[in-house]
């Protein structure tokens, strides 16, 4: 009887160990998993691909640019060609060329924008003002700003994880597009262009960035007149079109053909162009 009661006493305590120890377990194997998925990378076709086409259609739909040739279905596979089923470090820019020349853009002369470290900024300013146009006010930039992606060898998926980043490797999916599409953009530049660059940080004209190294290479000055510098400045800045030794590399690098001018513009005045829309858009800088 003493024994009864002994077993029925302990045997609560041994159900709350085993339900302890199984809990441990399945927590492990989550974790593991987890860990596997981000390390491997998670097919994710159908997701990248719904965002894909829907940020296309409601570009073309935005823009009354639905023809034939701005099919989103047809620009999706031209997009995933150029990456699926290759080594996601091995994906170099002129991967995306039938890409580019399937989804052109019309000429915008004089109302072209580049920008550097003015992002934030530089899209708060085009998504309220139609009179400039940045490469992400464009299908393609539109459509696949903010986005990862990349393929596997041997795989006929698209992943949205376990991809290389910005700086692991040169080729990589992501900036390989960018590399290419900023290339493509600023061979169109006509007219005169401008260039939105930050004046609160030491190098505005950074060698590393996009449009160092990328778009300032590709102006074309037969159909390119000139460049303005838009150098963006807080209250506290003291930096000049003058002083900077970074701008003055910018000038030197540009076409000798093509017309070279800067303008401080405070920051406070964009933004004041942000949110009064009958400002003029020549009355911005």
């Amino acid at each position: 009887m003493v024994y009864t009661e002994i077993n029925r006493t302990s045997s609560p305590k041994r159900r709350n160990h085993l339900l302890i120890c199984l809990c441990v377990v399945l927590m492990a194997i989550v974790i593991l998993s987890v860990t596997l998925g981000l390390t491997l990378g998670t097919s994710s076709s159908s997701s990248l691909k719904a965002t894909f086409t829907n940020r296309c259609q409601t570009y073309l739909k935005d823009n009354g640019a639905t023809t034939s040739q701005n099919d989103c279905e047809k620009i999706w596979e031209s997009f995933k060609q150029a990456f699926v089923g290759r080594n996601p470090c091995d994906v170099p820019p002129d991967a995306y060329d039938s890409l580019l020349h399937r989804v052109s853009h019309d000429p915008a002369c004089n109302r072209m924008l580049f920008w550097s470290k003015t992002k934030e900024i530089v899209h708060a300013f085009t998504e309220k003002r139609s009179c400039y146009l940045t490469l992400e006010d464009t299908l393609l930039g539109f459509t696949l700003d903010g986005l990862t992606w990349c393929g596997k060898n041997e795989s006929q998926e698209t992943f949205t994880t376990g991809c290389p980043g910005w700086s692991d490797c040169v080729n990589n999916p992501v900036r390989s597009f960018w590399n290419g599409a900023s290339a493509a953009f600023a061979a169109s530049a006509c007219g005169d262009a401008s260039v939105m660059l930050n004046g609160s940080i030491d190098m505005p004209f950074n060698p590393t960035s996009i449009f160092a190294s990328v778009e300032v290479k590709h102006f074309n000055s037969s159909i390119m007149n000139g460049l303005t510098v838009l150098l963006v400045t807080k209250e506290t800045d003291t930096k000049t079109c003058g002083s900077d030794a970074s701008l003055k590399d910018l000038q030197s690098q540009l076409d000798p053909k093509l017309k070279y001018t800067c303008k401080i513009v405070p920051q406070s005045k964009i933004k004041n162009c942000i949110s009064q829309p009958q400002i003029a858009c020549g009355d911005c800088w």
